[in-house]
């Protein structure tokens, strides 16, 4: 059984197109910087069948290997966290299964310390 991210931004209006012209270029170098080739890095989903709200929706699946997991993860959320900043009125939500991913400012999208 497998992990992923999913990663949602929600408005009442639709992309504008410089919006979605930016959405492209980010995601475009995201996926051209991807720390590994083979695997998944993050991907956006057509919108044809969504949502009304829904101005973006995707997921990435995590790797299995240990020494790839946190690399992938740090750079999808590095990715999410510019997306936010391009689309900075919609209502997000990132989340790897039921954990949810909290927004940290000028941090942006980190995973939460669950240390005691």
């Amino acid at each position: 059984m497998g992990v992923s991210l999913y990663y949602h931004a929600r408005r009442s209006t639709p992309l504008t197109e410089a919006e979605a012209a930016e959405v492209q270029r980010i995601t475009a170098a995201r996926q051209a910087s991807s720390p590994y080739e083979d695997e998944e890095s993050l991907y956006l989903y057509d919108h044809g069948a969504s949502e009304p709200d829904e101005i973006l929706t995707g997921s990435t699946k995590l790797p299995r290997a240990p020494d790839r997991l946190l690399p992938v993860v740090a750079h999808v959320l590095d990715s999410v966290t510019e997306l936010r900043r391009a689309l900075p009125d919609a209502d997000w939500q990132v989340h790897i299964d039921d954990l949810d991913i909290p927004w940290e400012g000028d941090r942006g999208y980190v995973l939460p310390d669950t240390r005691a």
